[in-house]
């Protein structure tokens, strides 16, 4: 069954070696047990041997989706229940401007060390993770779209018109999921330093035409033709690791990458933005954002300070 679901929509799927692997982890444990066997307890079971119940819920959401999908096939007729952990209290971290500015800067000051310990030299590590960074705390957009975006109309990623101001968020033909990507329109300080980007990435690109021209070696390129986050002239796909070695060195704890939409949504309603609006920008609906978000707008049960603290109903 786990099989049948990683070959007919596993590949469909964003991220589709995510969700083999989830599927393969889901084989480990399950490849014994016939669909007869999957309930309550033998679900309870898999949650305690993963030890790690978000982890646990998000394979066990694949391994629902699977039996549907066996289901509406014709390949069996039982309906079978798949009990899930309780879901996680959403994260709650938020940056404040300071330590926004100290992550920022944290990254574009970063250096390679000469050797291990040792001085550090002038190449530039983590000017990647400072892109990533600002382009994540003025959209809100999340890490795997801010990672796929490029800066010219490419075939399988999202773009930035840089002209018009404007996120396309959303991969030309890429299916809508219900993590919503719609286009953004770029606040005026990040157009700026993702047209600088532009320029710096077509410069290099001409002078690396010329020197193969000359039959000469091109110097190393320090900035991507294409892509918005990049390393060593190829687009990154995911930036985990380096954000977390950059939030390490900044001293910053229980920070992510998505920490940074929860920084951008918290800044909205700090801010007083309209919740349609500011939903619309973030690409939530707005009870998520009131939900998770309302509490930090100033207008945040505004109507009930003002009536308990009227005297004899005026």
């Amino acid at each position: 069954m786990l099989t049948i679901y990683n070959q007919d929509i596993a590949p469909n799927h964003a991220r589709p070696q995510e969700t083999a692997q989830r599927i393969a982890t889901l084989i480990e444990f399950f490849s014994e047990k016939t669909l007869s066997e999957v309930n309550g307890a033998l679900c309870r079971s898999y949650v305690a041997e993963r030890g790690h119940s978000a982890a646990a819920r998000r394979e066990l959401e694949d391994l629902r989706a699977a039996i549907n999908h066996h289901r509406k096939e014709g390949l069996c007729s039982e309906i079978i229940e798949v009990v899930l952990p309780e879901k996680p209290r959403p994260r709650e971290r938020w940056l404040t401007r300071d330590e926004a500015a100290k992550l920022l800067w944290t990254a574009w000051r970063a250096r390679q060390p000469e050797f291990e310990g040792g001085p550090p030299t002038r190449r530039a590590i983590a000017e990647h993770v400072a892109r990533f960074i600002l382009v994540g705390l003025y959209t809100g957009t999340r890490a795997g779209a801010i990672c796929g975006a490029s800066l010219d109309r490419v075939t399988g990623r999202g773009y930035i018109d840089l002209e018009a101001g404007v996120f396309y968020r959303r991969a030309a033909g890429a299916r809508e999921t219900k993590k919503r990507q719609p286009p953004v329109r770029l606040p005026s300080r990040l157009l700026a330093h993702l047209r600088r980007w532009g320029r710096l990435g077509k410069l290099e690109s001409e002078a690396e035409q010329v020197a193969l021209t000359l039959g000469e070696k091109p110097a190393p390129r320090r900035f991507p033709r294409e892509a918005v986050v990049e390393w060593n002239g190829r687009p990154v796909g995911r930036i985990n690791k380096a954000f977390a070695r950059t939030a390490t060195d900044a001293k910053l704890t229980g920070v992510s990458p998505h920490t940074l939409r929860h920084t951008a949504a918290t800044w909205l309603m700090q801010g007083g933005c309209d919740l349609w609006e500011a939903a619309g920008y973030l690409g939530m609906t707005v009870e998520v954002l009131e939900m998770n978000y309302g509490h930090h707008h100033p207008d945040h049960q505004s109507g009930a300070l003002e009536a308990i603290g009227r005297r004899n109903g005026k």
